[in-house]
């Protein structure tokens, strides 16, 4: 089995079983970044979630990209945000696999991102399956709309 640190694998699209060692990892970085989304769901001053958002991701979140919140994150580091980029009300990113959003964005109410699913079969459906979305410049995501691992956007 691989020993390297289980978000690396994810990052380079590896199943992740669902006995892996690393697993837990996967809980621990979510209930933290859950902390920060705490405090940016409850502000409504744009400069701050910004600043939240840019300890999520781990990444500037330039002055140009609005966020109405509330916007859920399970990981937030494997998530890349552009610039003039529009996040409505209640989207949910799933980001494991890796999420890049590029800049003149705009994404809808209600919109979920999942960079990750399971495999159908029961005996390996707690195994992780990790694909990357790439979501291209100038692209309109309509409200409701759910994004699948594995698929790129572009107009």
């Amino acid at each position: 089995m691989n020993r390297s640190d289980i978000f690396e694998r994810l990052k380079n699209g590896e199943i992740i079983p669902g006995n892996d060692p690393q697993g837990y990892k996967m809980r621990e970085a979510s209930y933290n970044t859950k902390t920060l989304l705490i405090q940016m769901n409850n502000s409504s001053d744009p400069a701050e979630i910004r600043g939240l958002l840019s300890r999520i991701t781990d990444c500037v979140i330039d002055e140009s990209v609005a966020v109405f919140t509330p916007l859920y994150i399970n990981y937030g580091k494997h998530t890349q945000i552009g610039k003039n980029v529009f996040i409505n009300f209640n989207c949910t990113f799933l980001d494991l696999g890796g999420i890049i959003i590029d800049d003149n964005v705009l994404i809808g109410p209600n919109v979920s991102i999942l960079s990750e699913g399971h495999p159908i079969s029961p005996e390996n459906r707690h195994s992780l399956v990790p694909k990357p979305i790439h979501i291209k410049r100038n692209v309109w995501i309509g409200a409701g709309a759910t994004i699948l691992q594995g698929v790129t956007i572009k107009r």
